[in-house]
C-alpha cells in the first residue's frame, strides 16, 4: 500500500500520465506449463468417470497454479508493450516515454 502512495505522489507532483489496467476474469487465461490432470466433475457418467483423467491446459480459479501461471502471461505481455518490471514491487510496471 506504501507503494501506492509513493507512486501516486509523484504522478501529483510531476504531472505524469497514469494508467491503471483493471483484469477480469484473470486466471481463466493463464496457460500452464507444467501438467496437471484433474478428475471428472460430478454429472459424467460413471463408465466414463472411471478411466477419464481431464488434462488441463489453462488455469482454473482455485488452482493453485493459477497466480502464477496468469502473472507470467500477463507480464509477457506488459513488457512486449514496451514497460518495464520494477526490481523492488515486481508488480509494478513502468513505461518511460518523452
Amino acid at each position: 500500500m506504501n507503494m501506492i502512495k509513493v507512486i501516486l505522489s509523484l504522478v501529483v507532483n510531476n504531472g505524469w500520465d497514469l494508467q491503471q489496467f483493471d483484469v477480469k476474469n484473470a486466471f481463466l487465461h493463464g496457460d500452464l506449463e507444467e501438467e496437471i490432470d484433474m478428475e471428472l466433475p460430478l454429472g459424467y457418467d460413471e463408465m466414463v468417470v472411471s478411466r477419464t483423467v481431464c488434462k488441463l491446459e489453462k488455469a482454473l480459479c482455485g488452482l493453485k497454479e493459477s497466480p502464477r501461471a496468469w502473472f507470467g502471461r500477463f507480464s509477457n505481455e506488459m513488457t512486449s508493450l514496451g514497460y518495464k518490471q520494477s526490481q523492488g514491487d515486481h508488480t509494478l510496471f513502468f513505461k518511460q516515454s518523452v
